[in-house]
């Protein structure tokens, strides 16, 4: 067991985490995938059964496995073979085109790639194809493992997990997260917002996302929980398995709620034994976070990022209204910091500045990588990229990134701050700010709209509305209304596409 975490007392390495809950309650469901349950005696069982046919099949400590898939049964069992074996699990975007996926597989070397039945397809197959792709459910339901003494746990330094990560920059990175990562994250999670044996955990980030494993599921393993798991995100099959399943914590980036709160069901769903609804992944929009106010769920608002693990700043629920507009303060056993990015030295007291982090829950770096890793790291302290304000009372407010910032007529803007201020709106139910050339001005801001659904609402509005709480060099030189914004697969804007559109004087994205 890692010292410190007071009140979360698993073992140091993951593949143990599931011991405990086996032993005691074999019979509990662990997880619910549709129609099946699996108990966490069968979960136990099964992925020591995996983890001794991996090594057996000549795999040693340290060697990836890469997947496939969408969220299964199969790849949470392949998840703590990995964990009880030393292995590192690599999971893909199965969004992702054949040549990003090549690019992956060439930088993760992996000595074994295992493919869902939902993904194997011609285009997959083309894609993998060099690196000799093998069914994940076959494989898993087939692994003949020998006998043998009980499997050493790896040491906590080890890696389990390598996220693919590309930030700002386009260029693909792995971020190593180890067990030590895992460990400190979940126990600081467990420390502001637990979850205990009788919870039921609602997982919908995709596994290929640090989110779908690092944010409330592996903890509800660890715990003895329930975890029921969606392959994919639809509104009306969530508001239902809410209501069927009693989910009691779940968590999602702001879209999802968006598009559950504008579902025909949402005023008629009973959310009663939801107590736990954590965002994070972008700002939440005012709008939203009332609609599920009013039907009696608080948010918690966080922030993060994958070299993080990824909980970071935390703001649970019923705090929103002392603190508007904040993402909170530092998880327990995180340590968060502003860098000024002029001399970069740490801001003291309240100010503005780079968030930097530093603590346990850090990854390892960045996979082959070290320059990426030197750039990102310096004296034990993440540099983040996103600028924020820290009032008196140590609260974060999340100003922009540094590598969004524009500079327009001589002056600084970050996109988020006009963001904010376009979510307060009433008709605005989402909203992005993207930068475009300008001859006169340098660079100007360029929002892109979705008004709430059945609601109308004129571009020249939203602008005098900016210059009522903005800088006039903040107010966007075009407002585009659209029905939708274009999203990456985890659910975050496509900032990237929108500053393309808005470069070529572009409207709404099609």
């Amino acid at each position: 067991m890692a010292p410190g975490a007071d009140g979360f007392g698993v073992p140091a390495t993951v593949g143990q985490w599931i011991d405990a809950p086996a032993r005691l309650g074999p019979h509990r469901p662990a997880i619910v995938a549709a129609e099946r349950t699996v108990t966490y005696g069968e979960l136990d069982a099964w992925a020591d059964r995996l983890a001794r046919a991996l090594l057996a099949r000549g795999l040693a400590p340290g060697d990836r496995v890469a997947t496939l898939t969408e969220n299964s049964v199969e790849h949470v069992v392949v998840l703590f073979a990995c964990a009880r074996a030393g292995l590192i699990l690599a999971p893909l975007n199965w969004h992702l085109s054949d040549d990003e996926l090549s690019t992956q597989l060439a930088l993760f070397a992996p000595a074994l790639v295992l493919v869902s039945a939902a993904r194997w397809d011609e285009r997959v197959r083309g894609a993998l194809a060099a690196a000799g792709p093998e069914p994940l459910e076959e494989f898993v339901a087939g692994a003949s493992p020998p006998e043998g003494e009980p499997l050493a746990a790896p040491d906590g330094e080890a890696g389990l997990l390598l996220i693919a990560t590309s930030g700002t920059t386009g260029t693909p990175k792995g971020a190593l997260l180890t067990h030590r990562t895992c460990y400190w994250t979940n126990a600081s999670l467990h420390a502001v917002m637990p979850i205990g044996p009788e919870d039921v955990v609602l997982s919908l980030l995709p596994q290929y996302h640090v989110g779908g494993w690092n944010i409330q599921t592996l903890l509800a393993w660890s715990q003895g929980a329930t975890v029921v798991l969606e392959p994919a995100f639809d509104p009306g099959t969530v508001l239902e398995v809410i209501q069927r399943r009693r989910v009691t914590a779940m968590m999602g980036v702001p879209t999802m709620y968006v598009m559950l709160a504008e579902h025909p069901d949402f005023e008629r769903a009973d959310l009663s034994s939801l107590r736990a609804a954590l965002v994070g992944g972008a700002a939440m929009p005012c709008a939203t976070r009332e609609r599920w106010a009013q039907r009696g769920v608080a948010m918690a608002l966080g922030y993060g990022l994958t070299e993080a693990g990824p909980n970071t700043l935390i703001l649970p629920p019923g705090q929103d209204a002392a603190h508007a507009g904040s993402v909170g303060e530092p998880y327990p056993y995180v340590e968060v910091a502003l860098r000024d990015p002029l001399d970069g030295r740490l801001v003291e007291g309240a100010g503005r500045g780079e968030i930097v982090v530093r603590g346990p829950n850090l990854f390892a770096g960045y996979w082959r990588d070290p320059a990426a890793t030197a750039a990102a790291v310096h004296d034990g302290w993440l540099r983040t990229g996103d600028i924020a304000e820290r009032d008196a009372d140590g609260y974060y407010r999340i100003s922009g990134r540094t590598k969004e910032m524009f500079v327009s007529g001589g002056e600084n803007v970050f996109p988020v701050e006009i963001e904010r201020v376009l979510s307060e709106h009433p008709a605005v139910a989402d909203v992005a700010v993207v930068s475009a050339p300008d001859a006169r001005w340098g660079e100007v801001g360029v929002a892109y709209v979705v008004p709430h659904r059945d609601v109308t609402v004129e571009p020249e509005a939203l602008v005098a509305f900016c210059r009522e709480h903005l800088a006039h060099f903040k107010v966007p030189q075009r407002i585009v209304v659209t029905d939708e914004l274009p999203r990456t697969p985890v659910g975050k804007i496509d900032k990237r596409f929108l500053a393309r559109r808005a470069e070529e004087g572009g409207g709404a994205p099609g």
